[in-house]
């Protein structure tokens, strides 16, 4: 089977997400990862690895930890979902997407034992989309010979297929609202799927949680004998200075360790999130593995985290930021606040069916002048004109572009060079705007 093919069959799997009413009771169930892994010989135990759970932060968080370790030295995986352009994305041996020729030879050895389990009754279901694609990064880390694992959770933790890891360490980062139809309506019920990735005796490293959340991890961490290390506390931010990103000096407690950070990704909410792969990087040096100091300094400011505040370009400024929950549109605004207060902001705006649009249009709206709703190629989006309809009222003018291309270019087109466009709303819309942008660039040079 060959990469077209092998993504072809994947996609015929579904999404990560059903609808909530056409959710399979063996969707959210542990036992098709746990016999594929059995029968790939446990890849996942190949190579120590850390577990990343959490609603906003989480691939930051990620992407952090597995660029402190690759300036350490280690070879390193990062497995993270979901992706904006290309499936190959969610797979990465140091810093590089897995070709699309390896791609395919994993899939094919993945779909291969599938087909014989299926014959031998061994497993009830095809897996998942989302089990296939995780099986296939724990075989692809494996056979790479990777000597760290960083592994962001796809949804909830209890019962996603991540959560068969023995990892070295696990993080929780900021807990919110998301996906509740699938995670429960509250930050309780929320916080207790999150909580389902923690080990006996494996350590938490656990970002500033609101009191319900940090109850329930916290209870859990005592019920299974965790070591907690809570960043926020571990860590004293002495000064810190925005200047286009933020720059922090901090301080260990214990240690009283000084480092100086600079998150390489904009906005002020990625220092929690570069605190917490720093507070898992001090606890791997504390348990032997080989972390120079400056490696935390050079793996923060060197990370590169696509789609999430990302500027494309200058004059206008075009940023890209897939804030399509309330607590992301909260750091989203709080950025507009802090940098742009008396520029024109254009908004180009998409939501799936199962985001809490009105709560992120009254957060994000209010702050733009010029609100142009519009929609990603999928079936799970709201169509332009129904947000407009939900929407509309928190927007001061708005306009109704369905097709996401023509969207972009009319702002591109009217936006004057001292003003400046955010894409939001949706990963979905992010992932597919970045790549029109890549491709208007080439014709452009051209």
């Amino acid at each position: 089977m060959n990469y077209d093919a092998s993504v072809r069959y994947l996609l015929s799997l579904g999404r990560e997400l059903a609808a909530p009413t056409q959710a399979a009771a063996a969707k959210f169930d542990l036992e098709n990862i746990t016999i594929l892994a059995e029968r790939l010989g446990r890849p996942d135990r190949a190579y120590p690895s850390a577990h990343i759970a959490g609603t906003n932060g989480k691939g930051s968080t990620a992407a952090f930890l597995e660029s402190i370790l690759r300036h350490a030295g280690f070879r390193t995986g990062l497995n993270t979902s979901p992706h904006l352009e290309k499936i190959n994305e969610r797979m990465r041996i140091n810093g590089e997407e897995i070709p699309d020729e390896a791609f395919a030879e994993t899939f094919a050895r993945i779909q291969l034992l599938t087909e014989e389990l299926l014959a031998a009754a061994k497993l009830r279901a095809h897996p998942t989309y989302f089990e296939c694609v995780t099986a296939m990064a724990f075989e692809y880390f494996a056979r790479e010979r990777v000597e760290f694992g960083v592994f962001e959770v796809g949804l909830g933790g209890r019962l996603d297929a991540t959560n068969i890891l023995s990892p070295i360490v696990t993080i929780v980062t900021r807990i919110d609202f998301d996906h509740e139809n699938f995670l429960g309506h509250s930050l309780r019920e929320i916080a207790t799927e999150k909580a389902g990735i923690l080990k006996p005796g494996v350590p938490l490293v656990l970002a500033e949680q609101s009191p319900e959340a940090r109850d329930v991890i916290l209870a859990r961490a005592k019920s299974v004998g965790c070591e907690i290390i809570e960043s926020a506390q571990v860590f004293r931010v002495d000064r810190e200075s925005m200047e286009g990103r933020i720059r922090a000096r901090i301080r260990e407690a214990d240690s009283r360790k000084v480092f100086e950070i600079a998150p390489s990704l904009p906005g002020r909410f990625q220092l929690q999130n570069a605190l917490n792969a720093v507070a898992a990087a001090r606890l791997l040096q504390n348990r032997g593995f080989r972390i120079p100091d400056e490696a935390l300094t050079e793996g923060i400011a060197n990370t590169i985290w696509p789609g999430r505040l990302e500027i494309l370009q200058s004059a206008p400024d075009v940023y890209l930021d897939g804030a399509h929950n309330p607590g992301a549109a909260r750091e989203l605004a709080h950025f507009l606040e802090q940098n742009f207060p008396n520029r024109k902001l254009w908004l180009l705006y998409a939501a799936l069916r199962d985001k809490a649009v009105d709560e992120v249009a009254g957060l994000l709206f209010p702050r733009a002048a010029e609100v142009i709703f519009t929609a990603p190629r999928t079936v799970r989006a709201v169509s332009a004109a129904q947000l407009a309809e939900i929407t509309g009222h928190h927007a001061a003018h708005y306009s109704v572009i369905p097709d996401a291309e023509s969207a972009f270019d009319h702002a591109l087109a009217h936006a004057k060079p001292e003003d400046a466009i955010f894409v939001t709303g949706s990963l979905y819309l992010v992932g597919q705007l970045r790549h029109y942008w890549k491709q208007r660039a080439q014709v452009a040079t051209r």
